[in-house]
């Protein structure tokens, strides 16, 4: 269900889980436009200020929305997703699966699927924490044979990845994310506080300062 009806904001009891590259990224990208743009208004001649000025209201928000923006707020009653122009509110009672492919993304019961930027999958991570994974097979077998190596580097190639589960098998980041996600909705899917509906709200605080530097770069180019 569409709802233009503002969306439950989020607690101090949120687990919040975004994107460290993501972030790092866009911080990164603003600089270099802040950096570029501010240079071309105020060394610029003619009409090329104004340009830069337009291309930065359009490119600013852009940034924003894609890199800063997106988060996934969980909490016991529902999962919060915020996306680069949308707001989603799904009580874990209307969550029907969270699935994991070239992208993870959670399908409402009515059926609609919406995308977790703030969770994005690195094939990378996966095939490294495989890797990870085998050797620590590997390093099990061997110690259930007896010819373990004990301490030493052995102990260390374990857990210098980072991403094993105590008792489990070594997992990538975003995974791990939505292992957490999926135990969570086993566990409070059918709970009396988790009911409710689905509501979307569009980010028109982004969407709104993108067109107005989009239409105001056609107009400039336009007329030049």
């Amino acid at each position: 269900m569409t709802t233009p009806e503002p969306s439950t904001p989020a607690t101090a009891k949120d687990r919040v889980h975004r994107s460290s590259a993501g972030i790092a990224g866009g911080v990164l990208l603003l600089a270099i436009t802040a950096w570029l743009g501010i240079d071309a208004i105020v060394a610029g001649h003619g009409r090329t200020p104004w340009l830069a000025l337009a291309a930065m209201i359009l490119v600013v928000p852009l940034i924003v929305a894609f890199t800063i923006r997106p988060a996934v707020q969980v909490n016991d009653e529902r999962l919060r997703v915020r996306n680069p122009f949308r707001l989603i509110v799904l009580p874990w009672g209307e969550v029907a699966a969270l699935r994991s492919g070239y992208s993870n993304e959670v399908v409402s019961k009515a059926g609609t699927k919406y995308q977790l930027w703030a969770v994005p999958v690195s094939l990378r991570a996966r095939k490294r924490a495989a890797r990870q994974e085998a050797r620590n097979a590997a390093d099990r077998a061997a110690g259930a044979s007896g010819g373990g190596r004990r301490g030493g580097l052995g102990g260390l190639g374990s857990g210098s990845f980072g991403g094993a589960v105590p008792g489990g098998p070594t997992r990538a980041q975003a995974d791990r994310v939505m292992d957490d996600l999926r135990e969570m909705l086993e566990e409070r899917g059918g709970k009396q506080g988790a009911q409710g509906e689905v509501t979307v709200r569009w980010a028109y605080e982004v969407a709104g300062p993108a067109l107005a530097g989009a239409l105001l770069l056609v107009i400039l180019l336009v007329t030049g």
